[in-house]
């Protein structure tokens, strides 16, 4: 079986409602999600728009940043020690979609937050790894802000690990549907993301593809190619294995048990050995205000030998 050990921190969010936590309810989580053996949380983004994390002097005079009530960083970090967890610092998002995006600006301003992030929080023990917060299906300008913004992360902490995890946009190939359409778009995959493992190698170290954007019968064949260009260029590949439901009619509610056991699966056999998740706490946590996320909390514990 392959067992979840990473999950990402999601406060500041485009699509989901927030649990207003304060850090006992935090606390709370951290334990349920150590007693399941995560080792790894990864905060999505520092900032979102107008919204922050903590009180970044570099997002309010760049993003018009608005100081949060609580410095979430932080209490992330103070949590993440108390449990034992490498904490991985997400990066500004303008949450614009990419042919919108000044790339080279975004890039400049994420500079600055890491500096400042890695001069207000590097001492701690926690913080052992950087998350690229933008995501993309192969967007080659965001690939290159993933080169260079990795780069400067490594420079700046002395090597610490980078993250992205980037999602499967399966390519209009022009041909009917069927196997020979399938065909063609896992290798317009590989040719495409070839040049991209090709561009962030050394700059990113590990990479963890999102697997709710292909059907779970085409995942197999994206999760196989994924493996091998990774291991090609020298990556970590990891999985982001989704706990939300894309199918449903109400975005975004937690996903059926089923499905996340045939994400793990085919993740398993593909040879992977180190799974994510978007998202713990709304979506999987005891603690969550969805009452379906208990169900399949105790459910992946079933799967996992664990006591629920």
């Amino acid at each position: 079986m392959l067992k979840i050990t990473g999950t990402f921190l999601d406060e500041i969010s485009y699509d989901i409602p927030s649990h207003n936590w304060g850090e006992k309810e935090w606390d709370r989580d951290f334990s349920a999600m150590k007693s399941i053996g995560i080792d790894t949380v990864i905060m999505i983004r520092c900032g979102l728009r107008n919204e922050m994390t903590y009180d970044s002097e570099v997002l309010r005079r760049y993003a018009s940043g608005m100081k949060p009530y609580r410095d979430l960083v932080e209490m992330f970090l103070l949590l993440a020690e108390k449990h034992g967890m490498k904490f991985y610092f997400g990066t500004f998002d303008t949450g614009l979609e990419p042919e919108d995006r000044d790339h080279a600006w975004e890039l400049d301003v994420n500079k600055k937050v890491v500096e400042e992030a890695w001069r207000r929080y590097g001492s701690s023990p926690a913080f052992r790894g950087w998350y690229l917060s933008t995501e993309t299906g192969g967007h080659n300008g965001i690939a290159q802000g993933y080169a260079e913004l990795g780069k400067h992360c490594k420079e700046l902490s002395g090597g610490l690990p980078v993250l992205v995890s980037p999602f499967i946009q399966k390519a209009e190939t022009g041909l009917a549907a069927g196997p020979e359409a399938d065909a063609a778009a896992l290798e317009l995959h590989r040719k495409a993301w070839s040049s991209i493992f090709a561009s962030i190698s050394g700059a990113v170290d590990h990479i963890a593809f999102q697997d709710g954007t292909v059907s779970i019968p085409d995942l197999p064949g994206y999760l196989a190619i994924n493996m091998e260009l990774a291991k090609e260029h020298h990556i970590d590949c990891w999985t982001n294995c989704e706990t939300f439901d894309r199918d449903m009619p109400i975005h975004f509610l937690p996903i059926k048990w089923d499905k996340m056991y045939r994400k793990l699966e085919a993740a398993r056999e593909a040879g992977i050995d180190k799974a994510i998740t978007f998202e713990f706490s709304h979506f999987m946590s005891p603690n969550s205000s969805y009452h379906s996320a208990h169900g399949l909390f105790d459910r992946y514990c079933e799967y996992a030998g664990l006591r629920a």
